[in-house]
C-alpha cells in the first residue's frame, strides 16, 4: 500500500483530538471514512474533520473498497466482532486499548491475523511518544543501574477529570468495558511496564467496589514479576480525596530512580539525593506518532509497534489482578 486510507469505527470523544486528526497529518495515511450509529453524530464528524463519507453500519465501512486499513474505537465490547470482521475482508487492524474485554477475546483476534494473514496492532500508543521513549533508554542505557522495583500509584477522586465522560458512562460498566475505570486507564501504563521490562513471569492481584457508585471495581492492586527479576506493584484506586490524586510512577533501580507521571509530560532522575527533572511534552494529537509507525508497518516498511501477543499479555495481566477466584 503506498498510501493508508484509514476507516474509522466509531468517531466517538478519543477520536476528536487524541486520534482522529492524526490520520491525516502522518505522512502517507489519509482518513477517507468513518463510522458511528447515530448517524447526525456521524454525519457530523465527518463534515467537521474533512472526511468524504461517513457509515452507520461497521460492515459497510469494513466493505468500501477504497477503505483499505480499520481504525477501531468503539468500547471494548464491540473490538472482537468488528476486529474479527475486518481481518476476514483482508484489512489491516488498528484497535483502541484495551485491546478487548479479556484475554480469552483477544487470543481469539490474534487467531483471526493468523488466519486471514493480516495484520493486527493494539493502540497502546504511549510506546510512540518521545517522553516513554527517553524513559525506556535511561533503562537500557543503565543511567540508574540495574532496575530492582517499579512503583505505581494512579490516585483519582469519583468524579476525576482524567477520564473522558460519555452519555452512558460506559467506562464503569463492565458489561460494555470489561470492568471499570481501570480497565480504561491500566492498559497504558500495564503496556509501558512490559514496553520497559519486557516478557513476565507471573502476576496476580486483588480488585474490590469498595464505594458502591457503580458497578465496577474502583480499586485494584497487583504486582508482576518479571522474566529479569524486576517485580512491579501497583495500585489504582478511583475513589480518594481530590488532594490525593497522584500519577507516579518509580523506577529504583541500584544507582537511583526515575519517576514519571504516565499521564504527564515530565520525568525525573534522582541519584545520590540530587534530582533532575525534564519536560517532554507529547504532541497535540497524541496517537500521531504512533499512528505513524503503524502506517509504516502497515504499509511494509516497519515493524509492529505493538503486536497482538503484547496486547494479550496486558489481558492477562489485567485478568489476573481482578480475578475474584
Amino acid at each position: 500500500m503506498s498510501t493508508i486510507k484509514w476507516g474509522i469505527i466509531g468517531c466517538g470523544d478519543v477520536t476528536e483530538v487524541k486520534s482522529g486528526p492524526g490520520f491525516n497529518k502522518a505522512n502517507n495515511s489519509e482518513l477517507v471514512a468513518v463510522m458511528r450509529r447515530n448517524a447526525a453524530k456521524a454525519e457530523d464528524y465527518a463534515k467537521r474533520h474533512n472526511v468524504p463519507k461517513w457509515y452507520t453500519n461497521a460492515d459497510d465501512l469494513i466493505n468500501d473498497q477504497e477503505v483499505n486499513a480499520i481504525y477501531i474505537a468503539t468500547p471494548p465490547l464491540n473490538h472482537e466482532e468488528y476486529t474479527i470482521a475486518a481481518l476476514k475482508a483482508g484489512k489491516p487492524v488498528y484497535v483502541e486499548k484495551p485491546m478487548t474485554m479479556n484475554s480469552a477475546s483477544a487470543i481469539r483476534m490474534a487467531e483471526a491475523e493468523k488466519e486471514y494473514n493480516t495484520r493486527l496492532t493494539v493502540a497502546h500508543y504511549r510506546r510512540g511518544l518521545p517522553l516513554f521513549i527517553k524513559i525506556k533508554e535511561l533503562i537500557d542505557t543503565k543511567e540508574i543501574g540495574d532496575v530492582r522495583f517499579v512503583n505505581l500509584k494512579m490516585l483519582q477522586p469519583h468524579q476525576s477529570d482524567l477520564i473522558t465522560k460519555t452519555e452512558d458512562n460506559w467506562r464503569v460498566n463492565p458489561e460494555v468495558s470489561g470492568g471499570g475505570l481501570f480497565h480504561d486507564l491500566a492498559p497504558h501504563q500495564i503496556d509501558l511496564m512490559l514496553y520497559f521490562f519486557g516478557k513476565t513471569k507471573s502476576s496476580k492481584g486483588f480488585a474490590v467496589n469498595q464505594a458502591g457508585y457503580y458497578p465496577a471495581d474502583d480499586l485494584v492492586s497487583g504486582e508482576i514479576l518479571f522474566d529479569n527479576k524486576v517485580i512491579f506493584n501497583g495500585t489504582w484506586c478511583f475513589t480518594v480525596p481530590a488532594e490525593e490524586k497522584t500519577d507516579l510512577v518509580e523506577i529504583i533501580g541500584s544507582e537511583g530512580k526515575i519517576s514519571f507521571a504516565v499521564f504527564g509530560q515530565y520525568y525525573a532522575i534522582t541519584k545520590k539525593g540530587r534530582e533532575e527533572r525534564f519536560e517532554i511534552p507529547a504532541p497535540p494529537h497524541i496517537q500521531q506518532p504512533m499512528i505513524q509507525l503503524v502506517v509504516e508497518y502497515f504499509s511494509g516498511k516497519g515493524e509492529n509497534p505493538c503486536p497482538a501477543f503484547e496486547g494479550i499479555e496486558v489481558m492477562k495481566i489485567i485478568d489476573n489482578f481482578c480475578s475474584k477466584q
